[in-house]
């Protein structure tokens, strides 16, 4: 049995090429050339919710897929109001993954022109050949999957309260500092403030650094798992899983970087 840490070191150390295959499987090239020949059609939110492939495209680039039947809160965060104070809802969101999407399809800065942006256009695209690409790794080995997302999503993590607003970052994070699962039913402040004690979010900027909690995380994960039978686990998604929309919701009263 291979170890999830090699695992993840196969990929990545070439990454490039194996993205680069994954984007000519059928499948996903099929979804690939819709997207790319009909994004441009998209002029306004009405548009983009109500074309369904594109839609769910988009959210599967962003690793939103399991938020795709939820259409009215997606278009709060595309074009809700701001409350009293100025603010949207995705900016009371510490998800980064919303606040990105949010970015990509902003048709409440710029029109029928959101589409014709490089973030619109070509970056959902990387971007679900990436989800792609872990998604399968996770079918092997889900502490590959994870291991890969962590790599990916750490230079978005501004806070702890970033972390547990990610399923699949809390996990990571959990099992790296051998926490209980238990912890996750704890009151949201003394989870934060406990990975804040334990965990140097900053360092998450040095490579040799991150490289190091990856690899801790996989030899724990290792040891906690049968990585040889785990089956997917419900942190990306998945018609069982649903996502944890209440500690979304609890989140939005936190800023951004903290309180």
């Amino acid at each position: 049995m291979t170890s999830t840490y090699l695992n993840y070191k196969l990929i990545s150390r070439d990454i490039t090429k194996n993205l680069s295959e994954k984007a000519s499987e059928k499948a996903n090239s099929r979804e690939i050339k819709y997207y790319s020949d009909h994004i441009s059609e998209i002029k306004s939110v009405d548009d983009f919710i109500g074309n369904a492939r594109i839609f769910n495209f988009a959210m599967q680039a962003f690793g939103l897929d399991d938020m795709a039947y939820a259409k009215g809160f997606m278009r709060k965060i595309l074009a809700g109001p701001p409350d009293a104070n100025g603010m949207r809802l995705v900016d009371r969101i510490q998800d980064a993954r919303f606040r990105e999407f949010a970015n990509a399809f902003d048709f409440q800065t710029h029109g029928a022109n959101t589409t014709q942006r490089p973030e619109a256009r070509q970056a959902p695209i990387a971007s679900y050949v990436r989800q792609k690409l872990e998604s399968d790794a996770g079918q092997q080995d889900e502490g590959t999957r994870l291991a890969l997302y962590f790599k990916r999503q750490a230079g978005t993590i501004k806070s702890a309260f970033g972390i547990l607003a990610d399923k699949a970052l809390a996990e990571v994070v959990r099992t790296a500092l051998g926490l209980p699962p238990e912890m996750a039913m704890s009151n949201l402040d003394a989870q934060a403030a406990l990975i804040n004690r334990k965990l140097d979010i900053a360092s998450f900027k040095d490579p040799e650094k991150l490289d190091k909690f990856i690899k801790r995380f996989t030899i724990m994960w290792d040891q906690k798992n049968d990585t040889a039978s785990t089956p997917t686990l419900s942190l990306f998604g998945g018609s069982d899983s649903g996502f944890d929309t209440g500690l979304l919701l609890k989140l939005q009263s936190i800023r951004l970087g903290g309180h």
